[in-house]
């Protein structure tokens, strides 16, 4: 009998421990680099919420306003349609809750932040951060 108890506490320790491995991620940070030498780089912030994720980016080198999203790909080769839409970057900061969706299925694929030159220039990209984990 003790045996037994034995091997079942090693077999619920050992799937407490593996579930602990796996468990969902709920903080990560993303480096943003600066795109077409434009200077501008910093970092964001992922937090996990029961909502969703609040994303906080911090950028340097620039003050007004510029569009910022979350898209499909990576910085090299990105999706111009944007995932989700971030509130600007205005004075080197946003943050946005995205509702709905987890680290993990942002982990799931591949996604970038992107932040454009300018609310008028949404084609050229002056920074980027590839989400990984």
């Amino acid at each position: 009998m003790q045996r037994i108890f034995t091997v079942l506490a090693t077999a619920f320790l050992a799937l407490s421990l593996a579930g602990a491995a796996l468990a969902a991620p709920t903080h990560l940070n993303v480096t943003i680099a600066s795109l077409n030498h434009s200077g501008e780089h910093g970092s964001a912030t992922l937090v996990q919420s029961k909502a969703g994720v609040l994303v906080t980016v911090h950028l340097i080198g620039n003050k007004a306003a510029q569009p910022t999203h979350i898209h499909a790909g990576t910085c090299g080769h990105i999706n111009a349609a944007p995932e989700w839409p971030l509130h600007n970057t205005v004075n080197g900061v946003s943050t946005t809750l995205v509702s709905g969706v987890t680290i993990s299925q942002m982990l799931a694929s591949h996604y970038a932040i992107n932040i454009h030159k300018s609310l008028m220039d949404l084609k050229d990209y002056v920074a980027c951060g590839n989400i990984k984990g």
